[in-house]
């Protein structure tokens, strides 16, 4: 089976945040499976240094002069990959989506529409002479109008995966873009990319692909409701049936405290002395006062109104006040982040502010910290608080969306029953946030039950290769006649997942205890 994975990121070469960690992790798992999984991707100018055995495969004419296709590797994986190279639309300073100043490019629809014509011929084999897929999966609204474009074009052509990462970033542009790219005008309708007078790539990708998927189950049927819908939870119920919610992993190759290189120390759940060494270096780095008993809290988070940054700002007095450290590591409104600094500055020795995003950082807090502190107004995974807890350091999250999946609140019932894993709350309010961190300050007190909890964190387990196989499930019913590939010769017919897979909270942490798989059908789940 031949899948082309189209994604506006991917780790090691180039990443923002969890879709970066997801599309490096994902194809490599699916190539454990033996899926024959490409990558396409801009060629970014940190990209296209970073790629491994390069070379030129195609040249492709358009309006923006020559776009090159490129080979290579993942310098990690080795998973192959194909850069669509347009220096006039990639090769810039700053990031994918925006420049030095954090101004978003305002070319972007072109950028991605661009994209995605390249990667559409690529996946109809018209680009490279012996390949041609069976299955496109393409990630977030950058990658929209893939499932359009094939959709459009006559003939056969391959089926199509679209992966909601976050339903909150849209690609919205005004309707005057069209001619700009390469979208004829009579599909600014209702039934087309028009949402609400713009065109929307995300709205191309859930109205055009074959079946929809986003990253945690909870979160699918939050988006269907009109309180996490968008404005597009009416077209997803109607799409209810080809929708399927698939927990993203971690990639415990990366993300793993006995071997991280970031560390001042390596550690395990069974030797925690190694954490001790990171907190008293993590502070001394940080330029907070060096003290192993004082609770350090970690905020690594876009400093956005979805991760409640505002509530988190206003409430800093209260949260130090409670003899706490707290280092903060993200991006996101300009207005926050000096403010965020500002305070800084006065609370020198308790509060460490960094603008914008340091990956051995990330990894340094994770396993430095007690406690992560990730508040969230809506939360499609959350997979910083997935990493967390495999670092010993619990979770503070709010019970919404994929955190109501994975994070176990630390209730009387759930420490008595032994599978407690962190702790959460359920009003957006700086009340709730307050008096769910009093509790983990309490727990914290207790050390023989709170290293009790870090341990059993630190054993759960979201391996990528269960996620894997659901989003083979998913290629092989729309694609049946893809060949079939060495890990389905070896396996039972009844060990296959199809259809929607939505699972309740209990059957993920059934499935998770037992290595089972409970799935259940979008059709049957309540609300």
């Amino acid at each position: 089976m031949r899948v082309l994975f189209a994604s506006a990121e991917a780790y090691p070469i180039v990443k923002t945040g969890g879709l970066g960690d997801v599309s490096g992790a994902l194809p490599r798992a699916l190539r454990e499976l033996g899926v024959d999984v490409r990558l396409i991707l801009p060629a970014y100018r940190r990209a296209l240094s970073a790629l491994a055995d390069k070379s030129v495969m195609a040249q492709i004419p358009s309006r923006n002069g020559a776009i090159h296709l490129i080979s290579g590797r993942m310098p990690d994986s080795g998973v192959p990959v194909w850069l669509v190279g347009a220096p006039a639309l990639y090769d810039r300073p700053g990031g994918p989506y925006r420049d030095e100043t954090g101004r978003e490019w305002p070319d972007n629809a072109q950028r991605f529409a661009a994209f995605c014509h390249v990667a559409a011929s690529l996946a109809r084999g018209e680009l490279v002479s012996d390949w041609q897929a069976d299955v496109v999966h393409a990630n977030d609204w950058h990658t929209g109008l893939l499932a359009l474009l094939l959709a459009k074009q006559p003939g056969h052509r391959p089926a199509t995966v679209f992966t909601i990462h976050n339903l909150a970033y849209q690609g919205l542009f005004p309707r005057s873009v069209l001619p700009l790219i390469d979208i004829s005008d009579d599909l600014f309708s209702s039934g087309g990319v028009e949402f609400y007078g713009n065109v929307s790539f995300l709205k191309a990708g859930i109205q055009f692909s074959d079946r929809i998927t986003t990253v945690s189950p909870s979160y699918a049927r939050e988006i269907m409701t009109p309180d996490y819908g968008c404005g597009l939870d009416g077209l997803l119920r109607h799409r209810a049936n080809d929708l399927s919610g698939i927990l993203n992993g971690v990639d415990y190759d990366v993300w793993n405290p006995s071997h991280d290189e970031h560390l001042a120390a390596n550690f395990t759940a069974d030797d925690l002395s190694g954490k001790c060494t990171c907190k008293l270096a993590l502070q001394h780095e940080l330029g907070l006062t060096v003290d192993p008993d004082r609770p350090l809290i970690a905020w690594l988070s876009r400093i956005t109104d979805q991760k409640m940054a505002a509530v988190v700002y206003h409430a800093l007095h209260m949260v130090l006040e409670r003899d706490v450290q707290l280092a903060l590591l993200g991006e996101g409104d300009p207005i926050l982040e000096a403010k965020l600094q500002d305070a800084a500055q006065h609370y020198k020795g308790r509060l460490s502010v960094r603008i914008g995003y340091e990956e051995p950082l990330a990894h340094r807090l994770q396993a430095g910290a007690d406690l992560l502190l990730h508040p969230s107004r809506f939360e499609p995974c959350g997979l910083t608080p997935l990493y967390a807890m495999h670092y010993g350091t619990l979770p503070i999250v709010r019970h919404v969306g994929g955190l109501s999946d994975t994070i176990v609140d630390a209730t009387e019932w759930t420490i008595r029953g032994g599978s407690a894993t962190g702790f959460a709350f359920r009003e957006a309010t700086t009340s709730a946030m307050l008096g769910c961190l009093d509790r983990a300050i309490a727990f914290y007190a207790r050390p023989t039950r709170w290293r009790k909890m870090q341990q059993r964190a630190m054993s759960r387990r979201f391996d990528w290769s269960d996620s894997a196989r659901r989003y083979f499930a998913i290629y092989r019913k729309i694609a049946p006649n893809a060949a079939a590939t060495e890990f389905e010769r070896d396996t039972p017919p009844s060990a296959s997942h199809h259809g929607s897979v939505l699972e309740t909270r209990h059957q993920h942490e059934q499935r998770g205890k037992a290595g089972t798989d409970n799935v259940l059908p979008l059709s049957r789940q309540a609300g």
